[in-house]
């Protein structure tokens, strides 16, 4: 009801858009490949990231698309380059967005491009002779670019231009979608109610444990119909790993640690640490954050100031490090990150989502 009132106009464009597209007065592409889109109806951290990279794990362990072409398309935001762009492992946040870069390091062989038009990504995505005739694309094409037999979308839910396979719609367990607002009041950027037009809901960063009632709760307040599917999924984090070359492994068995992020929300990140090391220093910036000359040197003040202390930051943060040009050798030596993972409650539930995704895709 706030939303109704205090953000009426939002609200009304909202609804109207939807309206317009749900009742074919806007069109709608199907791309030529099976697509799967992962999004949210809040601004960021849901975690559509490691999601994304839990799909690509279970489409590489699946026969029926194991060996096939699986590519991954991104706006790739903040990034300094236009159009439809191919990332490649050697590129930089700068060029592709610190998320596709995590993506393609972590797996080499699934294509990941870059590009603000959802349609023009996937046209060219399942057929490359597109971007060789076309004058803004065919600068991007590497010699490795073969078609995609399967294209997941990251954070393409609000993108109803593009009608994917299935869609896959993340929720934060910490915060609610039934109990939050619509921007600026609340963290929403889509009506709740759009829920319901998505095949699979995840709801993510659930804690160790969820019983039976608790998912019966989330389950009743997201009105989850018969023909919809929802899963729980928590966060993980995997043994840090060293940033440049220059790393020292034993710099991780101190018992201090300084920690930066620039990410939406790094408190269960902050809470995994806390397990192992005492966090003196925290440095939080804001999402998608680009570290400045000053930054670095605010950074390389608390390391010296700690000398025997461990420097952390997150998965999705190292990319953007990695463009850095004025980190010391000390400092390289002593940084560090953890790469972020999804987890399912049991293999059981694992493999009911991957049958289901499948069921889609077929």
């Amino acid at each position: 009801m706030i939303d109704k009132v205090l953000l009426f106009p939002y609200w009304l464009t909202l609804k109207i858009r939807h309206f317009m597209y749900d009742h074919g007065m806007r069109k709608v592409h199907a791309p030529d490949v099976p697509t799967i889109c992962v999004g949210n109806v809040t601004v960021g951290g849901t975690g559509k990231t490691p999601h994304t990279e839990m799909i690509i794990r279970t489409l590489l362990q699946d026969p029926e698309w194991n060996g096939r072409n699986i590519a991954v398309l991104s706006r790739g935001y903040k990034r300094k380059t236009r159009g439809f762009q191919q990332v490649v492992c050697e590129g930089s946040a700068r060029q592709f967005g610190d998320e596709p870069m995590q993506i393609k390091r972590k797996f080499p062989s699934v294509t990941v491009a870059v590009d603000k038009s959802r349609k023009q990504g996937c046209s060219f995505l399942s057929d490359p002779e597109k971007v060789k005739t076309s004058r803004k694309g065919r600068k991007c094409l590497h010699k490795d670019f073969p078609k995609a037999d399967l294209i997941i979308l990251d954070d393409a839910f609000q993108h109803r231009a593009v009608k994917p396979a299935v869609s896959v719609v993340l929720v934060d367990y910490n915060r609610p979608v039934f109990k939050d607002h619509l921007m600026p009041l609340g963290k929403l950027r889509d009506l709740p109610e759009r829920i319901g037009a998505a095949d699979i809901v995840i709801v993510s960063k659930c804690p160790r444990y969820l019983d039976p009632w608790e998912r019966s709760k989330w389950t009743r307040a997201l009105k989850i119909r018969k023909d919809q599917h929802i899963f729980f999924t928590s966060i993980g984090y995997d043994n840090s790993e060293a940033i440049f070359p220059e790393g020292d492994p034993r710099y991780l068995y101190t018992r201090k640690l300084i920690l930066f992020s620039g990410i939406a929300n790094d408190r269960p990140f902050r809470s995994y640490l806390s397990d192992n090391y005492k966090i003196i220093r925290h440095f939080d910036f804001p999402d998608h954050h680009k570290f400045t000359r000053a930054d670095i040197a605010t950074i390389s003040r608390a390391a010296n100031a700690y000398p025997t202390s461990v420097v952390m930051t997150t998965e999705k943060d190292c990319q953007r490090v990695r463009d850095c040009r004025n980190i010391t050798d000390n400092l390289k030596q002593r940084l560090f990150y953890a790469p972020i993972k999804v987890n399912f409650y049991s293999e059981t539930e694992q493999e009911e989502f991957s049958t289901v995704l499948n069921s889609y895709l077929k």
